[in-house]
């Protein structure tokens, strides 16, 4: 039988049960939020930004391309170099990047400079995905870490479900323009936030920095990479081609499936975020076994609405908590301190995943048609369980590693005093 804390006059609990650091936390989860606000807006405005930019639509869609470009290229080089410096410095100063980037959008009526500033954005995002994980690892004991890495990657599916369709609004009434200001006075706010509600934590020293190569190379991190590949490639083929799938299905309204896929999402992380710290191999399992019962699904009744927007939900589901899942198992398998590391790989493979997984289906699209695509799907989301259930020694353990260890030394209230001054600063 457990006991409650006990306490009384001066004394302290004789026990105390952790807790989630929620508001920062939330700072964190709302920074995610921005940065895929950011990256994404201008897929949404391309027939309102065109004509003021002096260019076609489809120079537009590049801002996006450029974004994502930035975005590959920065991460793991940008990540490396900053390993010395404070964390929440970095942290501030590539949410104060994006705010640069979204007001010199807003104000910009050249392409190119447009343009350079969504390069700069996507440097910014580079940075950012790098972080956030390994940050919200730190802030934590290792035994709620999945929870945490939840709750921040929660601002993906805000922004997509939430974020995007308000900005479409805001630009229908004030503007386009308007929809990247937005953005930008929020990133500033955000700041005031995380230099309140987020602890500060010391770069790397140079004589403790772990090389890359042999950050890459510690047991499981290659596992947990490729599942990530596998994943993401399977997924956007099926997500980047939905529009055409449905309509050859006979059930044109895309909007539709689209909302029931982003509601879906939220679920699959809540019940993530329950699962993850106690039961992560098994609920990853479960995932990507529930996203190949989703695909088969898809591949053998195509044509019937109900079996396709079910469908639907289960991906949704089951997507919506895998990169919380493949995060956490990351982070297990690089160890808390190399965390920034790690997901600067992950952040590369996961934007190569993306642009494989468009290039894929759309070659899979123009040779075999629509009815092929979840089939593709299927065939990668295969590999990614097949994967999983091999990795079971190192990359996906049954029993969480860290979870009893050292590793208890990163989360607040575990450092000491030293710890204390540092998350001060």
């Amino acid at each position: 039988m457990t006991t409650a804390p006990v306490s009384g006059g001066t004394g302290t609990p004789s026990a105390t049960a952790p807790r989630l650091p929620l508001s920062g936390l939330l700072a964190l989860s709302t920074a995610a939020f921005t940065a895929v606000l950011t990256e994404l807006l201008p897929a949404g405005l391309l027939p309102r930004m065109a004509p003021d930019l002096g260019v076609s639509e489809s120079r537009v869609g590049f801002l996006v391309t450029g974004y994502a470009l930035a975005s590959f290229l920065a991460a793991i080089p940008l990540t490396a170099a900053l390993r010395g410096l404070p964390r929440r410095p970095v942290l501030i100063g590539a949410l104060l990047g994006f705010a640069a980037a979204n007001t010199v959008t807003a104000l910009s009526s050249s392409y190119g400079l447009t343009f350079a500033a969504r390069l700069t954005a996507g440097v910014m995002g580079g940075t950012l995905w790098a972080m956030l994980v390994g940050y919200a690892a730190r802030m934590v004991p290792a035994e709620l870490r999945g929870r945490a890495i939840a709750i921040v990657l929660a601002g993906i599916t805000l922004a997509l479900c939430l974020g995007l369709p308000t900005a479409t609004a805001l630009a229908d009434t004030l503007g386009w323009r308007a929809a990247f200001a937005a953005p930008a006075v929020s990133a500033v706010l955000l700041v005031v936030w995380i230099r309140r509600r987020v602890p500060g934590f010391p770069g790397e020293p140079p004589g403790e920095r772990v090389p890359l190569v042999r950050v890459a190379a510690l047991p499981g991190i290659s596992t947990v990479l490729s599942v990530t590949l596998a994943l993401l490639v399977g997924h956007q083929v099926m997500y980047t081609y939905v529009a055409p799938f449905a309509e050859d299905a006979g059930f044109g309204r895309t909007g539709l499936v689209l909302l029931v896929f982003g509601g879906a999402t939220v679920a699959g992380i809540w019940l993530t975020g329950v699962l993850v710290d106690r039961r992560l191999r098994q609920t990853l399992l479960g995932a990507l076994a529930l996203l190949a019962a989703a695909m088969f699904a898809l591949g053998a009744w195509v044509g019937q609405a109900a079996v396709l927007l079910t469908a639907v939900a289960l991906w949704g589901v089951a997507f919506g908590g895998a990169p919380t899942l493949i995060q956490t198992a990351l982070v297990d398998a690089s160890g808390s301190a190399n965390a920034d590391v790690a997901t600067s790989l992950q952040t590369t493979v996961y934007n190569a995943g993306i642009a494989a997984g468009s290039l894929t289906g759309g070659l899979v699209l123009e040779s075999a048609g629509p009815g092929a695509l979840p089939w593709t799907t299927l065939l990668l989301v295969t590999v990614a369980l097949a994967t999983v259930a091999a990795g079971r020694r190192q990359a996906f353990p049954p029993e969480r590693r860290g979870t009893r260890t050292m590793e208890h030394r990163d989360a607040p209230g575990r450092t000491g005093e030293r710890g204390a001054r540092l998350s001060r600063r």
